[in-house]
């Protein structure tokens, strides 16, 4: 049996270093989880290909909202693309649509021309596509190695019953990984109901700020984030071990 795949959606550089301790077999590398993630500095990008051992995907995604895209947003898009070249990424993960929801093969051909030998994910852009059946389609016949999918619901477990058909349209010609709130109670039934082998969650906790005498309340802001724990890990990749 293929044994399946647990990437990590990693928020920062410690997010990253924790999903690998943690045993992770793939960190997607973003920021700003809470809008569904945009792409990362160069900084974290950096400092993550040169600590992490596992492979490396970068999401590319300039804004939060729709994954419309203007010139200068494209622009933006195929410079990152180009530094995750340089430094020497394994993949990164694109996603456009044209203003009828339909996958924009034109943009997104350019984004995987860019990217030249790196690896190709679609990301969920694709849940919000007019069609998921013609946007599988589309997707493969753009050479992506899979496309993360929620099955067009807000989480996996909700759409896991089109997420397997999914499966069943792809037909081994591209890999679909399921994503989108999985957590250690729903995975296994995610397993068995899905048919996916590749699986994508973040595994975060809240963390408190160990500042003191410090209230960033007054200025509208949050003194605690979220970051991927090893542990959460930990537990994910032995219900995938054991499924």
């Amino acid at each position: 049996m293929t044994r399946r795949l647990l990437e990590i959606a990693a928020n920062s550089l410690p997010s990253a270093l924790a999903a690998q301790e943690g045993g992770a077999d793939r960190i997607e590398l973003c920021e700003n989880l809470g809008d569904g993630g945009c792409t990362p500095s160069y900084g974290t990008i950096a400092l993550a290909r040169e600590r992490l051992r596992i492979p490396l995907y970068v999401l590319i995604r300039p804004r939060a909202g729709d994954f419309l895209y203007d010139a200068l947003e494209r622009e933006v898009m195929l410079r990152d693309i180009e530094s995750c070249v340089r430094l020497g990424c394994d993949g990164v993960v694109i996603g456009a649509l044209a203003d009828d929801g339909s996958v924009d093969t034109a943009v997104c051909g350019e984004l995987i021309s860019a990217a030249g030998a790196l690896g190709i994910t679609f990301h969920r852009a694709f849940d919000v596509a007019r069609d998921q059946v013609q946007a599988l389609e589309a997707v493969i016949a753009l050479g992506c190695e899979r496309v993360l999918t929620s099955g067009a619901q807000s989480t996996a477990p909700e759409g896991a019953d089109t997420i397997a058909a999914l499966v069943r349209q792809a037909d081994q010609r591209i890999r679909v990984m399921a994503g989108a709130g999985i957590s250690e109670d729903n995975l296994a039934e995610l397993v068995t109901r899905s048919g996916a082998d590749e699986f994508h969650a973040s595994a975060k906790v809240l963390l408190d700020s160990r500042m003191r005498h410090v209230s960033l309340g007054i200025v509208g802001l949050d003194a605690r984030w979220l970051q991927s724990d090893a542990d959460r890990v930990r537990v994910l990749r032995a219900e995938l071990d054991a499924a």
